[in-house]
């Protein structure tokens, strides 16, 4: 299994929301607001409306469901700015 982890800004969140629906990921977790340091500088997430906020989301998905999702994702960051990153994982069923 991949975990596929984006961070971008807070106003195209929706956009990456689409990105993995087309992809047909069961299921993501969106965090908000996350803070942090890249090549557009300091992200405090402290603004009144989402211009200058990150938004963080994570799937777990196949290998080549993740590498959709990094082909179809990377024109967005060129654009906006963020990050991508998969990494394997071991999914534990409960």
């Amino acid at each position: 299994m991949k975990k596929v982890e984006i961070v971008v800004d807070s106003v195209y969140l929706s956009r990456a929301l689409e990105i993995l629906e087309k992809s047909q990921v069961s299921g993501y977790t969106v965090v908000r607001d996350v803070l942090g340091k890249g090549e557009r500088g300091l992200m405090r997430g402290d603004e009144l409306a989402d211009v200058f906020k990150n938004s963080y989301l994570f799937t777990v998905c196949d290998e080549e469901t993740a590498l959709k999702i990094a082909e179809e994702i990377k024109p967005l960051l060129k654009k906006a700015g963020g990050i991508c990153l998969l990494s394997d994982v071991v999914w534990v069923p409960h």
